[in-house]
């Protein structure tokens, strides 16, 4: 080590004593699209990183999707790419069970100067800060929300087919591509399970709480649920960490892990639902209506989510696939809606009082960046809850028959209703939904100065 031992905090000295053959550490975060993206030290540099001296370009938090800055706001090209300092975030710090030599990793925040604190002040750009924004609104109504991370995703082979689309791996029970739905079928689980096993491992090596793995409603796709916490920030710490050890221990298995949004046209799409309560300061869930079937805290939280899911659609749905997931009578939300036990609905208030009553938010893609989408979920609760929003009746039925015409289903109505904003930007601050907007602007062009097989089928005509 550069530093004695002594010199790191408690939780690196502790770590290090654990596991001493340690040769690497991971500076991870994830970006604007979701990405993960960091830098690999010599663990020697662990010291130098508790120690605030290593810094990160800023702009890599204004990234699309696939790597490119496109200087929104000024920020990257224009302002010469300034350097902020990197902070750890405490208690990040753990193995990577699946790395090829002993490595580790920690998340990582950054913080600008500011002439206020030696420390200085949250990156504003970063998911993260933006979430940890936006979750702080909630000490000043003395509530805590405990949230769950639920995502889907698809196993894909490597090889892909003739036309470069996905398809399912083969099965290593049947030695064959599933074909057919078999949603909640445990031989799709059986079949994956050494994978699935592995999963799991890296996960508790991780602290990572994974609860259940399901069989979803189309060949290779599951959903793993993660357990509830009373950190909105560590629970998508959580779902971030598990998305980069599913991709790396399914390549392992030799399969890929992905969270693409609707990777078959004519297959369910992946999303991520956010599961929710509110506990006062005595430890009560204010969603718990007792003999009601809902309190008045909860049905002003539906109210207050349901009238900015307008404006909130370009962040939980990211990128031209995303909104392929949003066809009828598929348990995909498209309307502005909210039910008890109803998974077509927007907001679907599940079985359970007491503790357990919540809200599951089901619009957001897998894709989506969790850390924004649950920072939109909890804007609009605190929204609802502080402007005492009535929410519409509960729906009974379907309510995926017919797509709500005041919902943007298409990514540029999308992000004009975010650049418009009101009261997302109130909480995620007045530059970020501007910032976002530009960004995936920006890759949405770059995405459409393509010439694909059937624009030449359609218009190139022989004269």
């Amino acid at each position: 080590m550069t530093k004695p031992l002594a010199k790191l905090p408690q939780e690196a000295r502790d770590f290090l004593k654990a596991h001493p053959g340690i040769e690497s550490v991971d500076a991870i975060f994830a970006d604007l699209s979701g990405i993960l993206r960091g830098k690999r030290y010599p663990i020697d540099y662990l010291a130098k990183l508790y120690g605030g001296e290593v810094a990160m370009p800023a702009s890599v938090y204004l990234l699309d999707t696939m790597g490119a800055s496109h200087d929104p706001g000024g920020f990257g090209f224009s302002d010469g790419d300034p350097d902020a300092a990197v902070r750890v975030v405490p208690g990040s710090l753990k193995p990577v069970p699946w790395a090829a030599r002993p490595t580790c990793q920690l998340m990582t925040t950054l913080v600008i100067a500011d002439g206020a604190t030696d420390d200085g002040a949250p990156y504003p750009y970063e998911p993260r800060n933006v979430l940890a924004r936006v979750a702080a609104r909630f000490a000043e109504l003395e509530l805590t929300p405990v949230v769950a991370m639920e995502l889907e995703f698809y196993l894909i082979d490597p090889k892909r087919t003739e036309a470069g689309a996905p398809q399912p791996p083969i099965s290593p029970l049947t030695g064959t591509r599933d074909t057919g739905t078999q949603v909640y079928g445990m031989a799709e689980v059986t079949a994956f399970d050494a994978l699935l096993d592995e999963v799991a491992k890296a996960c508790a090596a991780q602290d990572v709480p994974v609860g259940a793995t399901t069989a979803e409603y189309a060949p290779g796709q599951y959903e793993i649920n993660l357990q509830h916490v009373d950190d909105p920030l560590l629970a998508v710490d959580h779902s971030v960490l598990f998305k980069r050890a599913l991709k790396a221990v399914a390549q392992r298995h030799g399969v890929r892990a992905s969270f693409m949004a609707k990777p078959y046209l004519d297959q369910a799409g992946s999303g991520l639902h956010m599961h929710l309560s509110l506990l006062d300061r005595g430890g009560r869930n204010v969603f718990d209506g007792g003999p009601a079937p809902a309190s008045a805290a909860l049905e002003h939280a539906v109210g207050g989510v349901l009238a900015t899911l307008p404006e909130s659609m370009a962040i939980l749905a990211p990128n031209v696939n995303s909104f392929r997931r949003f066809q009828p009578n598929l348990f995909v939300p498209i309307r502005r809606s909210w039910g008890f036990e109803n998974r077509s609905t927007a907001l679907r208030i599940p079985l359970g009082r007491g503790a357990a009553r919540r809200i599951e938010h089901r619009v957001a893609g897998a894709d989506a960046n969790p850390y924004l989408a649950l920072a939109a979920f909890l804007a609009g609760i605190h929204h609802g809850l502080t402007h005492k929003i009535a929410p519409p009746p509960p729906f009974e039925g379907n309510a995926g028959f017919a797509r709500d015409t005041d919902l943007p289903f298409r990514p540029r109505p999308a992000l004009a209703r975010l650049r418009e904003s009101e009261v997302l930007a109130d909480y995620f601050g007045a530059e970020y939904p501007g910032l976002y907007a530009a960004c995936k602007s920006a890759e949405l062009d770059a995405f459409e100065n393509h010439i694909d097989a059937r624009e030449y089928a359609w218009y190139l005509q022989p004269e």
